[in-house]
């Protein structure tokens, strides 16, 4: 039994040894083709003869170089020396994710921006949480988009018809998976006309209602739309893009954060309005139904 045990006990051993020695390769062979480097190239820049490396990247090796040679591509290649060995899903070295937790995008400071479209499409296949700053821009019909560049000189309102059209085109892929939470009192103040809807005559406050019951209709239930009172909860417009980044939207600019960390609170806080919600996803087309007898002048 004892004999037996030893057996399998390094069996185990040769096994783990040869899928952290895959790993290794496959994010060494990444990492080089990321930085359009060549064994022979890298091999220079690291002090190793070329065929080491080459054995390295075979298929057929199942060993790990010395830790002074890791440490040397990992450096040279600009990755995480964990990431390299498997041992982190996080490719980027410790200074580089201090430096990039945070950026600021400059924003267009328009009701649908060329710059969110962009990050919709670079997270084409991963889920969308998203509270708005009034609609959701998706469904805003082109008199509402109209409506509200009428105070932006020098913006041509068909750009933002244009890219709020795109941003709907990415949510009818097969693939799409969007939430969306937003406060109840903001459809309310559209539907009667209040705050910034002052001007927004009564047949397009209607229209849009409707425009929304329609697309809901249809994109249902890759697109879901809970509604939070704010009176219990609070939120400032943001959107998360899946594991690849969040922005939050101040108007002038977005902050733009792509840490584990910082994505893993805001989805937690979107978790909360949603747990918070007084309107769940299936309940909002009959919502909508009875804000749009609601519509008033």
């Amino acid at each position: 039994m004892i004999k037996y045990n030893i057996v399998v006990d390094r069996t185990q051993r040769t096994a783990k040894r040869r899928e952290v020695a895959r790993i290794f390769r496959e994010r060494l062979s990444e990492a080089m083709g990321r930085s359009n480097l060549k064994a022979a190239g890298l091999a220079a820049k690291i002090g190793v003869d070329r065929s080491t490396l080459s054995q390295l990247l075979s298929g057929e090796n199942d060993r790990i170089p010395r830790a002074d040679t890791v440490a040397a591509m990992a450096s040279e290649l600009h990755v995480s020396l964990d990431w390299l060995l498997g041992l982190s899903s996080e490719m980027r070295r410790g200074a580089d994710i201090l430096h990039e937790s945070m950026q600021i995008a400059t924003s267009a400071q328009t009701p649908v921006d060329a710059q969110i479209v962009q990050w919709h499409l670079e997270a084409t296949g991963y889920k969308i949480r998203h509270v708005p700053a009034s609609l959701p821009d998706l469904a805003k019909t082109d008199e509402v988009l109209r409506y509200e560049y009428r105070d932006f000189p020098g913006r041509d309102p068909d750009d933002a018809i244009s890219a709020g059209s795109d941003k709907l085109e990415s949510t009818r892929t097969p693939e799409a998976d969007i939430e969306v939470c937003m406060r109840i009192q903001d459809l309310q103040a559209f539907a009667k006309g209040t705050g910034i809807w002052e001007g927004l005559t009564v047949a397009a406050r209607r229209r849009q209602v409707e425009r929304l019951i329609e697309l809901y209709d249809e994109l249902y239930p890759s697109l879901r739309i809970y509604l939070y009172d704010g009176l219990t909860h609070y939120s400032v417009p943001y959107t998360i893009f899946g594991p690849i980044r969040a922005a939050l939207y101040v108007g002038q600019v977005y902050f733009v954060f792509n840490t584990r960390d910082h994505l893993r609170v805001l989805t937690r806080h979107f978790d909360e309005l949603i747990k918070g919600s007084v309107v769940q996803a299936h309940e909002f087309p009959d919502t909508m139904r009875a804000l749009r007898s609601s519509v008033a002048p």
